[in-house]
């Protein structure tokens, strides 16, 4: 009998508009479109949970209907492939209690015309 091959989980945490996000999701890859993570199959807790966290469902109303996800790499903080799912969850950034900075935002050399 061939071993059952388990199913991947991946917890993504990435900025996203001065906030830090994570979420867990089944399929990831680098994106055709260069310098985007690509992630699909975004994971939520189960439904039947009688505890509702107020976080994650703000997540779930922010990812209602979305199929694919394109994350720029430079908002990827880290990727973990997982045993098992945790809560999704947003964060705002604390200046003085992380280490976690924005990338900067002019990434690309504008033309001086020189």
């Amino acid at each position: 009998m061939a071993p059952v091959k388990k199913e991947s989980l991946f917890r993504i945490v990435f900025l996203n508009q001065d906030q830090i996000y994570e979420l867990y999701a089944k399929s990831l890859s680098e994106s055709e479109m260069f310098s985007f993570v690509e992630i699909e199959d975004i994971v939520f807790g189960e439904k039947s949970s009688v505890l509702v966290d107020p976080a994650e469902e703000k997540l779930k109303a922010e990812f209602e209907g979305v199929k694919r996800l394109y994350l720029p790499m430079h908002s990827v903080i880290r990727i973990d492939e997982v045993e098992k799912e945790g809560t999704a969850k947003i964060r705002e950034i604390d200046n003085k209690s992380t280490n976690v900075s924005a990338f900067p935002k002019d990434i690309f050399i504008k033309d001086k015309g020189i």
